[in-house]
């Protein structure tokens, strides 16, 4: 912290930078041309570099000062939300939780309608993205993330584990090509989500069937609940998630024709940033969602 230039400074410098003129940004401030001037001369000693060329009637930024610019204002922005976040009052009752969209259709959705009926003033929105959320910059409260548990800067709980296998309609296991054992898959059409693309080369090593499997001609989706949706209707066969694929197992819409199974070395954590991740709403939400998962998992040791 010590190696930081003033905070003060560093809002002169935006604003002055933003509208080239001492005078428009004092005016924006509510401080004196004077006061700008001797924020920003006291910061470029501070920094021993030049932002401005000072010219009669004009004002320009330095190279320099262009290239530090846009970091500047993007800290700025960063503070303004987390400071709107951090004022959001707690009995807003508004929860933003971020997953992915496969996990929220498959599984998330289903829960959530529970949770707000035992908890009717907590009001849950669910957001998904195929990228790790970004709690400085989005308006998310917490996230369930899959991978090892290693996030820094956030708290991280273990949720549940998955394994993965092949799933389909139970009509693909009568018909002119049974599907009766793992080498019957040559002649099904194998179902592909291009977020994990190589799950299914992972699976059929662990069958001990040729990788070459993977790479016929296939079909291919964006999200995994869309080839899951697939197999439901017949289209060939999915490599499910134990979380993405067991209410369709358990309505009979899948079976799993095989009993190859590929333990996962990761799992779902919930992850929210340390410094909110005991206020009460996002810990109520932690803890029910926690005690809503079956027992038996267990979480992978530490990579």
């Amino acid at each position: 912290m010590a190696d930081l230039p003033s905070l003060t400074g560093l809002r002169a410098f935006e604003a002055a930078a933003r509208h080239l003129s001492f005078t428009r940004a004092a005016a924006e401030l509510n401080v004196t041309q004077t006061a700008i001037s001797h924020l920003i001369r006291r910061l470029e000693d501070q920094l021993g570099i030049a932002l401005f060329v000072r010219r009669n009637r004009a004002l320009e930024l330095t190279r320099e000062g262009e290239s530090y610019l846009p970091a500047v204002r993007g800290a700025f922005e960063d503070l303004r939300r987390a400071t709107a976040r951090l004022r959001r009052s707690e009995r807003d009752g508004l929860l933003t939780v971020s997953t992915t969209a496969s996990l929220a259709a498959k599984w998330l959705v289903t829960r959530v309608a529970a949770f707000q009926d035992a908890n009717p003033g907590i009001e849950v929105r669910i957001t998904t993205s195929s990228h790790l959320v970004d709690f400085a910059r989005d308006e998310v409260d917490m996230a369930v993330r899959y991978g090892r548990g290693n996030w820094p800067g956030l708290r991280t709980d273990w949720l549940m584990a998955e394994d993965m296998f092949p799933v389909c309609s139970p009509s693909l296991l009568t018909g002119e090509s049974p599907l009766r054992t793992p080498e019957d898959l040559a002649h099904h059409t194998l179902l592909h989500a291009t977020v994990s693309r190589e799950d299914w080369q992972l699976w059929l090593t662990a069958a001990g069937l040729p990788v070459s499997l993977a790479t016929r001609r296939g079909l291919s989706f964006d999200q995994s609940f869309m080839a899951i949706q697939a197999a439901v209707e017949g289209l060939g066969v999915a490599l499910g998630r134990t979380r993405f694929v067991e209410a369709d197992i358990a309505a009979g819409r899948l079976v799993v024709p095989f009993d190859v199974v590929l333990p996962a070395d990761a799992g779902f954590y919930i992850v929210a940033p340390e410094a909110t991740a005991d206020s009460p709403k996002i810990a109520l939400f932690r803890d029910w969602l926690i005690g809503s998962v079956a027992p038996g998992g267990v979480a992978p040791p530490p990579p």
